[in-house]
């Protein structure tokens, strides 16, 4: 599976942005898609994540403000951010596997990740 992200760019605080990810290739594997992020000199943690049924966790830090979802028939995910703060400067990570947890990703693939950047 091949994963490509879009949508980052610089934002101003309060401001929004909306990530896209499309997943190519052995398709028939993807079952959980979601989206970590990394900050500088930080590690990768987990932003959300969403099921083929469309259950869907998110990290308590972005509850309220973004929102995952997907299409099924596109095999693409996005992330819609509102309310952008400084604290979510990092760069953004797609992903997709059997299983996506705070802890990571079980069998599955990463994007090439897109940065965001939320000035104050």
């Amino acid at each position: 599976v091949q994963l490509q992200a879009s949508g980052g760019g610089l934002v101003q605080a309060g401001g929004s942005l909306r990530l896209s990810c499309v997943a190519s290739g052995s398709v028939f594997k993807i079952f959980d898609m979601g989206w970590y992020r990394q900050a500088a000199g930080m590690q990768r943690e987990f932003v959300a994540s969403i099921t083929m049924n469309k259950f869907i966790n998110y990290a308590d830090s972005v509850k309220g403000r973004f929102t995952i979802s997907r299409d099924n028939t596109k095999n693409t995910v996005y992330l819609e951010m509102n309310s952008l703060k400084p604290e979510d400067t990092a760069i953004y990570y797609c992903a997709t596997g059997t299983e996506l947890t705070k802890e990571g990703v079980v069998s599955g693939a990463w994007g090439q990740g897109t940065q965001v950047t939320v000035s104050s």
